[in-house]
């Protein structure tokens, strides 16, 4: 009995010395510092929750990450159904925690996933297996980083999203990088979401080919009106979520347009 009470006392001691919040990697990038931490969150039973943040702005977190699942999962349901028995050609934009990634990459159906982001260091904190999903993203021969500007990439003239292949057109692409069409990391992001702006998106896209967008926030009606100016069908999905940080479920948004 002394023995397993040493014992258990010892794994109290040493969960007690656990640091509550650790700084991982600390990079200055062209939008500002970057920042990879791991909080240890007592009042969720000693939950180990990563965090990525740009300056003050909060990038992921993997205490949240339902929607940008569904994310993949609502919008490689609705390619399925346009090319069915086809191995997909999909992008992702916003690299992140990896958690939209590793869900696309979950389908049988992917043949390809090009995951591109525009921060470097996030990029390399996957390669060197810093965040928990990096290995799993490296070892899965369909996967390739792309350090680029989405924006940049989507525009019908600008390098396209595959570093071997300007021209090549994707069954999918799905996008997690600002916190909605109204709310941008980057106000240079604007005009993407804009008619023109998704037109020149379109353009990279094979016929029949889906368009999926995380949001933090409600649909939005002028949002919706430029997708509909463009594709030839747009859906939103409402998902909740549990937010144990309020106590209570939040929702947030997935459009799913089909050319």
């Amino acid at each position: 009995m002394a023995n397993s009470l040493s014992i258990q006392s010892d794994a109290d001691y040493k969960l007690s010395m656990k640091p509550q919040f650790e700084e991982i990697d600390y990079q200055s990038t062209p939008l500002g510092e970057v920042i990879l931490r791991r909080r240890t969150m007592q009042t969720l039973d000693n939950l180990e929750v990563y965090e990525i943040m740009l300056g003050a702005d909060f990038l992921m977190s993997s205490l949240f990450t339902v929607v940008e699942e569904e994310l993949s999962k609502l919008g490689l349901a609705a390619t399925e159904q346009v090319f069915p028995d086809t191995k997909l050609d999909v992008v992702v934009g916003g690299l992140g925690l990896g958690y939209t990634a590793k869900v696309a990459l979950d389908h049988d159906s992917v043949g390809s996933l090009n995951v591109v982001d525009y921060l470097q260091p996030v990029i390399d904190w996957h390669q060197r297996g810093l965040v928990p999903l990096g290995k799993g993203l490296t070892g899965d021969d369909r996967c390739q980083f792309v350090h680029g500007d989405f924006f940049q990439c989507a525009l019908s003239d600008g390098p396209g999203f595959d570093p071997d292949d300007a021209e090549k057109k994707f069954h999918a692409v799905l996008l997690d990088i600002d916190h909605s069409p109204d709310h941008l990391l980057n106000e240079a992001h604007a005009a993407f979401y804009k008619p023109d702006g998704l037109k020149q998106l379109a353009s990279r896209l094979r016929p029949g080919g889906i368009f999926g967008l995380w949001s933090d926030d409600p649909p939005e009606e002028t949002f919706m009106a430029a997708l509909n100016e463009v594709f030839e069908s747009v859906e939103t999905h409402v998902v909740p979520f549990n937010n144990p940080i309020l106590g209570r479920d939040s929702e947030s948004t997935v459009y799913v347009a089909k050319l």
